[in-house]
Parts: structure tokens; sequence; C-alpha cells
């Protein structure tokens, strides 16, 4: 029990410190670990096998959609980086260049992908001529650069990875179509896979994706209280189309300019699952996306029949992702690993179950244990694993409910705000001025403007005026 107690207790109280509890989890979890790159990190296989799952649960819902996979550079040439100003602006900041190719000065800097509009753009515009090309869906895998001055494993790095659908259209309403449709596959994915629950809307002015005319997200709720943007669907009209000479003859025998959607998510979901699911012992891993979702551990496997019984319940267990830890470590350190990597579920097989007939389920979730005839071990993971998804889900619905409040008025909106609750629903005048006042005030964004709206007041939380939409205030990572 002592190497028990000694892996837990590296792990720092989310309730003393969540931002070092959320790095202590990433790190003795084997998720990531640091490299001598300031600002980027080594995704070990642990965290990329859970990347790799999201990808496959993900990239089987965009095909489903009609989206095919695409490559395109990762450099991207500075003049043409320039054609979309608002684009470009947005981005400066963070873009990274490359300014030699081995010792010869470039004749034109290359800026490593912040995101890869400006390339799609240029490639859209060699393959779209008629109407007949249309519509275009694609998406890439890959990952992009950005420099950011504070990093956190997973949620803010120089280099993450990411999925970025683009998209062209015929029409305005056929691109928003898409863009709507993008985002409700992000919200399906994080809701039934990630099992956490999300609040769809759309991105004020100011929060909006640089050179988009709407940008839609999925705004989740972490355990500490802070917002996560979880994922972004991007409606860019006709703009991008016009700076960059994007035209099809249509059936009229008329030049018309495409209409463009991008849409991503990355790998800060996973920073997402860590901070809705995990707890004082490490990681709690929906069993949709665990690489591994149960470990059969053997109790005294030097007695006879033990080692055995173990490997035959990890055959019966063929249809799920299983191992068996057969190390020579002590089943009080096999437990606490297992929690630690937040596997959902452990069987436990000793000699008294053998010489029963039967093992020990734990739920990672809750630590119930569950007496189980060696014969039903199949069918029982089955039915646990279908029972820990959904109440993983719940459990998440309900501090997301539990931490939603409203604010009727700037006396109630401000006292919420005195601390980091959760989301702040309230009312708003549609002025910028406003919005810039809450963020100077309380140090609080719009996370978004819901698609489901209510209406509790008829004066906007700051000024007083005439309110024109509610909207979902927090704190955000």
């Amino acid at each position: 029990m002592a190497d028990n107690k000694k892996l837990v207790a590296e792990i720092t109280s989310m309730d003393e410190d969540f931002t070092q509890w959320y790095t202590d989890v990433c790190i003795k979890a084997d998720l990531v670990s640091y490299s001598n790159i300031k600002g980027c990190m080594v995704i070990k296989p642990a965290g990329y096998a859970i990347w790799e799952l999201i990808q496959k649960h993900l990239d089987a819902r965009f095909k489903e959609t009609g989206v095919q996979n695409a490559y395109l550079p990762m450099f991207i040439p500075e003049s043409l980086l320039q054609k979309e100003k608002d684009h470009v602006e947005g981005f400066a900041p963070e873009v990274a260049w490359v300014t030699h190719g081995g010792l010869e000065p470039l004749a034109e800097r290359y800026c490593v992908r912040p995101t890869s509009e400006t390339l799609f753009c240029d490639y859209y515009k060699g393959e779209i001529h008629s109407y007949k090309d249309l519509p275009q869906v694609l998406n890439q895998w890959c990952s992009v650069v950005r420099w950011e001055k504070e990093t956190r494993p997973f949620l803010r790095s120089r280099e993450f990875l990411w999925q970025e659908g683009h998209t062209a259209h015929a029409t305005f309403e056929e691109a928003e179509e898409r863009t709507q449709q993008m985002l409700n596959v992000y919200a399906d994915f994080l809701e039934n896979d990630m099992a956490i629950p999300v609040i769809k809307g759309q991105k004020t002015d100011k929060e909006k994706f640089a050179g988009a005319e709407a940008t839609y997200t999925v705004e989740a709720l972490m355990h500490d209280g802070r917002a996560l943007q979880s994922a972004t669907s991007h409606n860019f009209g006709d703009g991008f189309a016009k700076a960059f000479g994007i035209q099809y003859a249509g059936k009229d025998n008329q030049l018309h300019y495409v209409n463009q959607t991008s849409w991503g998510l990355t790998t800060r979901t996973i920073g997402a699952m860590i901070m809705v699911h995990g707890d004082n012992s490490g990681l709690v891993v929906p069993p949709k996306i665990a690489p591994i979702q149960v470990v059969v551990i053997p109790i005294q496997q030097k007695k006879e029949g033990v080692l055995d019984a173990a490997y035959d319940i990890v055959k019966s267990l063929s249809a799920f992702r299983v191992k068996t830890d057969d190390t020579d470590r002590t089943p009080g350190y096999k437990f606490s690993e297992q929690e630690m990597r937040g596997i959902p579920i452990r069987v436990e097989i000793g000699p008294k179950d053998l010489e029963a007939g039967k093992c020990v389920l734990v739920r990672r979730d809750t630590r119930e244990k569950i007496e189980c005839a060696i014969s039903d071990v199949p069918v029982k993971v089955g039915e646990l694993l279908d029972q820990i998804q959904k109440d993983m889900f719940d459990r998440a619905k309900k501090h997301l409910e539990d931490h939603t409040f409203t604010a009727h008025n700037k006396d109630e909106f401000a006292e919420a705000f005195k601390e980091t609750k959760g989301f702040v629903k309230a009312m708003w005048c549609g002025c910028r001025e406003c919005e810039d006042k809450i963020k100077e005030d309380y140090n609080v964004t719009s996370r978004c403007i819901p698609f489901e709206q209510e209406n509790f007041s008829d004066t906007c939380v700051v000024c007083g005026k005439p309110a024109t939409k509610m909207v979902y205030w927090g704190r955000a990572y």
C-alpha cells in the first residue's frame, strides 16, 4: 500500500490548486512530457492513443456527411497570407516565420500554418470552375503552430494537433447549412463519445474568427467553473473568395463567387476530458474513447490457476479493448495505476474468487465493486461500460446545470463573478462597448449567444438599454 499512497500523493488536490492538479494528472498519467522546445509538448503513447480514438470517432462522423480527407502544405507564402486583410491581422501576433532554406535566405518569407484557409483558397481557385465542381467538402488532420506566450499541456501549446475542415459552396445558404451541420457533429461527438455536455451558440462579432461572417461554438464547463471553447464552425460567406478570386460559372452562365466554411477541433479536447471527468486519483476516461476499457488484475498471481484464469478472462473480453497487468508489482500499486490512467473497469481475480467461480468488477468512476460469475463477465462488462458512459455524462450535465446562474441585473452579475463559479446568463444590448466593459471590470468574456434563447429581462446587464440577446458569460481557458 505504500507504493499506492506514493503514486496518488504526487497529485495535488484539485481543491488545493486546480491548475497544478491538472498538470500533475497530465504528467503522472503518462499523457505528455515536456520537450526542450519551449511551449511544445511530447504527446506520449497513452495520450496519443486517446487522440487516435478521437480521430477515429470524429472522422467516421465526418465521412457520413460526405467529407473527404486531404493534406495541404504546412508552409504559407507571406504574399498568400496577406490576401485576406482581417484574417492576417487576426493571426499576425501568433505566426512563426521561416526565413531561410538551408543556408540561403528565402526570397519570400513562409509562415508555418497557424490555420489553412489561405492554402485551401489557393487550391480551390484552381479546382473550381463550374457549378458542377461544387460543393467541395475537404478536411485535413495535421498540426499547426501558433506562438503562444503562455502554454499548458493540451490546452495551449505552440504546436498542436487538430483537424480543419474547409468547404466551398454555390450559395451562402448552402455554406450556412454546412456550418451548422458540422457544429452539430461536434456537439454529438462531445456529448455521446466524450460524455461532455455543451452549450451551442454563436460567437459575438468581437469573438468571432478573423475573416468570418459568423462563428458558431460549442462551449463546455470545466470542474473548476471555467469555460472551454471545445470546437468551432465558421461561415465565411464570399469574403475569402473575393480576396482570392474563386469564381464559378453558374447554371445561368454568369460568374459567381463561392461561399466557404471552415471548422475545427483540437487536442485541447483531451484537456477538456481531464478537467470535466478527472478526480484526485487521476484520469477518468469515458469508455468510448478509453484506449484500454478493461484491465484484468490477478491477485496472488503465483497461486496455481490464478494467472491462467486472468488470461482466460482477457480472451473472453476480445470484443473490448482489454489488457492484463501480470507484472510483479503489488495489487495496491496496480489498482492505483489503473485509477491514475482512468481505465473504466478493472477485473480482480484471486485464489478465493477462482475457487468460487467468480471475480470482482470495479468501476473507475464510482469505485463500486460488483461480484460477477466468471462466465458472465463479457455481458456484465458490456452493460457496465454503457452505464459508465451514461453516468459520466449525467454527472457532468448536472455539474453544468448546478453551475449555470442567471443575472437579472448588474448587481447580480457582479456578485456572480466575485469568484469563478461557472456560466452566468445575462441579457445584452449587442453593443461592443458593453462587452468590452464586462471584460474590463470582471475579467469575463462572452462565451456564446445560445441558440436556445431566454428572455428574463428587457434591459442590458451593463448599460440598462433595451436588451437584444441572452448571452452566456464566463471565465475561460
